[in-house]
């Protein structure tokens, strides 16, 4: 992914317009979507306001990493590594979403544990 989509991203999933974004950051419009189109190269120091204020990695921001808070949990087996990386591309509506979809399917697997234990 290149940088340019990271940022466009970023600022989609936390619903802000292009102008309210440069508002926040002080900046002119022209200029941030030029970055974000990829018609012009994002600073360093500019790269690390976004990364601050968006609450990622650099490697993140640059595309680096799929990890919002950089390389996944060394610990992880290689399948919970590609689960994690999967859903850190999510937006947070859709995190939202699978989360609960997770807990729906941990109470369905509980009660279907305790039916098998009943049954025994």
């Amino acid at each position: 992914m290149q940088h340019y989509q990271r940022i466009r991203d970023l600022r989609e999933d936390a619903d802000l317009t292009q102008e309210a974004l440069c508002r926040k950051l002080g900046m002119h419009k022209t200029t941030y979507t030029n970055y974000e189109q990829g018609k012009h190269t994002v600073p360093l120091d500019f790269a690390v306001v976004l990364a601050e204020f968006y609450q990622v990695s650099l490697d993140y921001l640059t595309g680096r990493t799929n990890f919002p808070h950089g390389k996944a949990n060394p610990d992880f087996t290689e399948e919970q590594s590609h689960i994690a990386e999967l859903y850190a591309q999510l937006s947070e509506k859709n995190k939202g979403r699978l989360e609960y979809y997770l807990e729906e399917l941990l109470e369905k697997q509980t009660d279907e544990l305790a039916r098998r234990k009943g049954a025994g």
